[in-house]
């Protein structure tokens, strides 16, 4: 065997080598950025969910659609509480109107229910195209919290949105960016439109959903998973 095949093979055994320490590395490294997440939609059905009022939802390509609306897709699973949601979600349009409603007292049967009586993080970066102000943009507690920061991005870039629910405390981040950090009893605006929730103390433990708004405002959603919180 002369001097260059044997110079080959070592330098095709250092690659190889190479690039097994480089798949085990990103797999370790997957499995540490999945650790303690529980995926709530495995990206072929809906068989976890629930739909109430019009519309509905349904599986295409790997992400949660809707079609019609206004309506909510719930999670079957029962109340969450001292957790972390998180979805990824993409604008169909370059911006479009949907929402995670959160702390739902109540299973729902109807989907008003839950806009009234449930917080609803909201997913809409130009509220002011419906007359609405920034206490009704993404990331935050619609109509009743003020936005830290607006960090949501136009479709069809993907977006990133985590809800802690720390007791009475709910914390959203949109991208990276705080948006919303509210304690039940914090002050609130006024109520200005009959559309909007009901002022009051909402339980630590409720139901949540996915909003699908109606056709010209589609949203879709690729993850959708939960985290509990480390105990204090």
């Amino acid at each position: 065997m002369n001097s260059t095949i044997k110079k080959s093979m070592v330098k095709g055994l250092g690659i190889g080598i190479g690039l097994m320490f480089l798949s085990s590395f990103n797999h370790a490294n997957a499995q540490v950025v999945d650790k303690g997440w529980k995926q709530l939609f495995n990206g072929k059905d809906i068989n976890n969910f629930e739909q109430v009022g019009p519309g509905k939802h349904y599986v295409e390509d790997g992400t949660i659609r809707s079609h019609g609306g206004m309506g909510l897709l719930y999670w079957k699973g029962g109340k969450l509480s001292n957790c972390t949601i998180k979805v990824v979600y993409q604008m169909q349009k370059s911006n479009s109107n949907s929402g995670v409603f959160i702390r739902i007292p109540l299973e729902p049967r109807e989907p008003w229910m839950p806009v009234f009586y449930g917080y609803e993080v909201q997913i809409d970066n130009h509220p002011e195209t419906s007359n609405e102000d920034e206490y009704h943009v993404t990331g935050t507690l619609y109509s009743l919290t003020k936005p830290l920061a607006k960090p949501g991005k136009p479709g069809p870039e993907w977006n990133t949105m985590e809800i802690t629910l720390d007791g009475p405390r709910t914390i959203v981040y949109v991208n990276g960016e705080k948006v919303t950090d509210y304690k039940e009893g914090d002050p609130t605006p006024e109520r200005k439109f009959d559309f909007e929730p009901y002022h009051g103390i909402r339980p630590n433990a409720g139901w949540f959903g996915l909003q699908n708004h109606g056709d010209d405002d589609i949203v879709y959603f690729k993850e959708v998973a939960i985290k509990p919180l480390k105990k204090k």
